[in-house]
């Protein structure tokens, strides 16, 4: 059975686990293509951005993303020549002994082999020849290349050339206004000359849009060039502190993007909306799937609150779980073993409510059978009080002395009753391990005997004690161990004739103490064993005189429990009885 519940677990945990790690791969594909596309949408924007912004250094860090060098061999995406061609760049790829190997719009005047401190030299003044250079150097797993992007300032050397021809003291004097004037204009430019505070004091050429320029706004100019309507090149004089600008109005070129990545993209896309529709799809099934019989079992759980245990599942409900053959239909096949199991619980609730009843009714039965003992010997005190009270006897003091030996007696029975009935109540709402404390169980055992050994009130019984030739010590609760002996040693007397031997002896057993209690009484036969440790049950072989509502030995079963002991009894009629208790040796 045991077994069978197993396999019947892991079967279900196994369905479960393959639904849901399904679903969760799916979720987590989901989430992996959103990322990657978020991914792959930021560098597409970041690359054209770089593009549109025309300045080389970040050409460069965008063209070096695309391009795939081995050893000797370069490979740039087709769509990077005719960009780089549009926007006047040449581009020569270096390796490592300085050899060109790659090139693309190079001019003729351009080297292919470079030496150390030239290719420093252009990195340090970013010029070769006539035209500006953006330097790049990259290193992948080994293989070091430098790119080289340069370009050709045309307006910057007719700058530097007209400012050599009719610059005077930094400005164009009125003889070279009109010459400058037309040369601007033929080559469709402004000529501005700006002072030390940016302000234009001289402009030729098409009409400038400034009239000045405030601290930022040649550096965005610079920096930021395709957000700019013009180009500028400079030359600044700093002996008369005046600069020189070429105001070019800036084509409008052709945007400019990224195939590979757009590609990319456009695939990452298309990927990520089927996972994300078949994702919804799952969603959708699952929640059909797993909704519906979660509300089944929610309307079972609102029954059996109700306790209603003999139906959880109405014939409707039992319908749509079952077909007519009474097989489980495919959306419920899932959860057989839950159903079922759900069902067996129902069952055990029912059982164990009418356990419950049953209990509630043996409970009234013995309060009503405690109620008859206490009122016994209550009715007895109260006859004699009567008699002694009224004063129309004459006592003698023998019978004066039986009266209050009588009165002793049923008072002592019922204060026995209610500290059996107040110890029964501790146990049954103390956990065990409570109060515990280490106890030497030679000695303990020892006094408990003495005192019914010199107990004048016990007569012809034999009282005999055998300690262990070690010490042993469990932990226990002195005054529930201590009752625990006096409900055993009582029986034994109270249940035997007189002359019956009592013993008690202590020994070890592995790990565990024994304490055992036998005598040679009367014995007892195989119902009384088998039900020797219940409430209320006083035996078949009790003597009608012997006083007690049989608590005593419920409640030393009890306190075996309470320790973590067990207990057993062994007996035959005539052949007297033997009580074995084992405890755990304290650690």
């Amino acid at each position: 059975m045991k077994k069978q519940a197993i396999r019947k677990r892991s079967r279900i945990a196994r369905r479960l686990g393959l639904h849901f790690t399904v679903q969760f791969f799916t979720i987590w594909l989901l989430v992996l293509a959103i990322v990657l596309i978020s991914i792959f949408t930021i560098m597409y924007y970041i690359g054209n951005e770089q593009l549109k912004t025309d300045i080389p250094s970040e050409v460069l860090d965008s063209l070096s993303i695309e391009t795939i060098i081995e050893d000797e061999s370069v490979e740039i995406p087709s769509f990077w020549p005719g960009q780089l061609e549009q926007k006047g760049y040449w581009l020569q790829i270096i390796n490592e002994s300085g050899r060109e190997v790659y090139s693309l719009n190079v001019p003729e005047d351009v080297p292919n082999q470079y030496s150390a401190t030239d290719l420093l030299r252009i990195s340090d003044t970013r010029k070769l020849n006539e035209y500006q250079v953006s330097t790049l150097y990259e290193e992948i797993l080994g293989d070091r290349n430098l790119y080289l992007l340069g370009w050709k300032d045309v307006d910057g050397t007719r700058l530097e050339e007209w400012y050599k021809l009719y610059s005077e003291n930094g400005r164009v004097p009125r003889s070279a206004a009109s010459t400058l004037d037309n040369k601007a204009k033929s080559i469709g430019v402004s000529l501005v000359v700006l002072n030390e505070n940016g302000r234009i004091v001289q402009s030729f050429g098409l009409p400038s849009d400034h009239e000045a320029y405030g601290a930022l706004a040649l550096i965005e100019v610079s920096q930021q060039p395709a957000k700019s309507k013009i180009q500028v090149s400079y030359h600044y004089d700093p002996s008369s502190q005046y600069t020189w600008l070429i105001e070019r109005p800036r084509e409008d070129a052709e945007s400019t993007n990224q195939p590979i990545l757009r590609t990319m993209l456009i695939v990452m896309i298309i990927i990520g909306l089927s996972i994300f529709l078949l994702s919804l799809g799952l969603a959708i099934w699952h929640g059909y799937r797993y909704g519906g019989p979660l509300l089944l079992f929610m309307r079972g759980f609102e029954r059996m609150g109700r306790g209603e245990y003999e139906q959880v599942f109405i014939e409707k409900e039992r319908m749509k779980i079952y077909d007519k053959k009474g097989r489980f239909r495919a959306r419920y096949k899932l959860y057989h073993e839950v159903i079922a199991g759900f069902s067996d619980m129902a069952d055990k609730l029912a059982l164990a409510r009418n356990e419950r009843l049953r209990l509630e009714q043996s409970r009234e039965e013995w309060m009503t059978g405690i109620s008859h003992d206490l009122r016994t010997p209550l009715t007895t005190v109260q006859g004699y009080g009567h008699l002694l009270e009224s004063g129309q006897f004459s006592w003698s003091e023998d019978e004066l002395r039986k009266v209050g030996g009588t009165i002793r007696e049923k008072s002592t029975y019922m204060l026995e009753l209610l500290q059996d009935f107040s110890l029964t109540f501790e146990l049954k709402n103390h956990t065990p391990g409570e109060k515990l404390e280490p106890l030497e169980l030679n000695e303990f055992v020892r006094r408990a005997v003495l005192r019914y050994v010199n107990d004048v009130t016990i007569q012809n019984v034999i009282f005999d004690f055998e300690e262990s030739p070690t010490s042993l010590r469990i932990l226990a609760n002195p005054k529930w161990f201590q009752r625990l002996l006096d409900n055993l040693i009582s029986n034994a007397v109270k249940h035997n004739p007189p002359g019956t031997e009592i013993t008690l002896s202590i020994m070890r057993e592995g790990n565990l103490a024994v304490i055992t209690v036998r005598d040679n009484g009367v014995g007892m036969d195989t119902e009384t064993q088998s039900r020797l440790f219940n409430r209320y049950y006083r035996g078949t072989n009790t003597d009608a005189g012997v006083d007690g509502v049989g608590l005593g030995m419920s409640i030393a079963y009890a306190v075996v429990a309470a320790h973590n002991g067990s207990i057993t009894v062994e007996s035959s009629i005539n052949q007297g009885t033997m009580i074995n208790m084992s405890f755990p040796l304290e650690s």
